[in-house]
Order: structure tokens, then C-alpha cells, then sequence
């Protein structure tokens, strides 16, 4: 039977803004990622509501726009500043740019056009994704009061498995790979209570935790958020599934 949920997703919509950026500061995060923080007076009433939205990174590679999706990690509306976290693949255009970005390189964010806002106060909370995931879940982990409690699986190995750290009663699960991430989430038995779950990760995952999540632990649609981040072979895919 499929369970009933009273919260479910408040959707709200924000103006489309195009805004040009420099690069204020970078942070490398172990050798896989590096954090990047924005600046510019075009930041002024930028608003990002929810962990699970995505802004436009978008820079010039080769006289082509290159246009990726990204997480806002943290935004300061006193300096107008906006961090971008980015994973360093071996090739890629955005991932190339962050291997070589320095101060006062400038680039251009638009979005987000709107915010899927989860309620802080859920009785627990399931967080699962890949390494692409990542940004999202350590700011909702970075958001949620002390008294959530919440479980995360991470598809990720070596220096993928950045620290999640939160003051929200955590149980964290590592696994190396999708497949793990699956198996794992099926193993898992769902608390008692009011929960909602989220995912983030590759396309054929996600619609797989869709169809376990649905029809194997019997969550509705509204207790639910899952999202294609990318896809094998696909630039620049983004999907929600629910």
C-alpha cells in the first residue's frame, strides 16, 4: 500500500536573470573538486530557495557556449558572492575551465528559474546520489536543524567521498557504485514516520530508484524527488523524474 504523505513539494517560480560574474576565490577540495566562488554586482537579489536547485554555468570553449548545470552551494546577499562546487572529470569543457580558473576570470550564471522547496521538519529524510550529487546533498545536510534524522547513500570511491558533515542526526553509507547504491537502497528498511526521499545521479539510476522507491517501498509521488543529473554520453542532460 502506498504510503500517504502530508507535505510534499511547495514549487516556486523565480525571475530568469542572466548575470555576469568574475571569480573572487577558489578553494580546491581534495584532487577531484574545487570550490569557486563568484562575484559580481549582478548577483544583487539572487535567490536560491531550495538544495535541489540548479543554476546555468555558462562560459565560451572554442568559440562554442557550453551551458552545465549546477548546484548554488552558498550564497552571501552581503558581498554578493555565489560558490559553485566542480568536479574534475578527466575531460569536459566546464571541468576543463575550472582546472585553469583564476581571479577575475569572468563567466555568466543564469537561473535558477525556480525552487522545489522539501519542509525542514519531515519525521526523516533519505539522501542518495553519485559524486555529481554531492553539492546537493552537503547543502541540504548543511541545512536541516538538529533534530532531522537522516540517511544517505553516496556512490562515490577515494577522493570522490567528500566529508558530509551536518549537526542533523546523520547515518552516512558509502558504496563504489551505482549497482551498490541500488542494492543498498533496497536493503534498506524506511522508518517509521512521515519521510521523504530524494536522489541525484545518472539517468538509468535514477529511473531505476524511481520504479524501487514507488513501487518496492511504496513512497507517492509527493514524498519523492528524483533527478537525472546526467546521462552516459549525453552533455548537459538534466531530467526530474517524479
Amino acid at each position: 500500500m502506498e504510503r500517504q504523505h502530508r507535505k510534499g513539494i511547495q514549487r516556486v517560480r523565480h525571475e530568469l536573470r542572466i548575470r555576469d560574474v568574475t571569480v573572487s576565490r577558489i578553494t580546491p577540495l581534495g584532487d577531484r573538486f574545487v570550490g569557486i566562488t563568484f562575484q559580481g554586482d549582478a548577483l544583487e537579489g539572487f535567490v536560491s530557495a531550495s538544495f535541489d536547485d540548479h543554476v546555468k554555468f555558462i562560459i565560451d570553449a572554442d568559440g562554442q557556449q557550453v551551458r552545465r548545470d549546477y548546484t548554488p552551494l552558498w550564497y552571501d546577499a552581503a558581498t554578493r558572492e555565489l560558490t559553485l562546487e566542480f568536479a574534475l572529470h578527466d575531460s569536459g569543457a566546464a571541468s576543463d575551465w575550472a582546472k585553469t580558473a583564476v581571479v577575475g576570470q569572468s563567466a555568466i550564471i543564469a537561473g535558477p528559474r525556480g525552487s522545489m522547496i522539501i519542509a525542514g521538519d519531515y519525521d526523516w529524510y533519505l539522501l542518495a546520489g553519485d559524486r555529481s550529487a554531492l553539492p546537493a546533498i552537503r547543502r541540504r545536510l548543511a541545512e536541516l536543524p538538529a533534530t532531522a534524522k537522516v540517511t544517505a547513500i553516496v556512490a562515490a570511491t577515494g577522493a570522490d567521498r567528500l566529508p558530509l558533515e551536518s549537526i542533523a542526526q546523520l547515518d552516512i553509507t558509502w558504496v563504489d557504485t551505482d549497482a551498490a547504491l541500488v542494492a543498498a537502497l533496497r536493503a534498506l528498511p524506511l522508518p517509521a514516520g512521515d519521510g521523504f526521499a530524494w536522489f541525484g545521479g545518472e539517468a538509468a539510476t535514477a529511473k531505476q530508484l524511481r520504479a524501487l522507491l514507488g513501487d518496492e517501498k511504496g513512497l507517492g509521488k509527493d514524498a519523492m524527488r528524483v533527478s537525472a543529473y546526467w546521462k552516459q554520453g549525453v552533455a548537459d542532460h538534466h531530467e526530474n523524474l517524479d
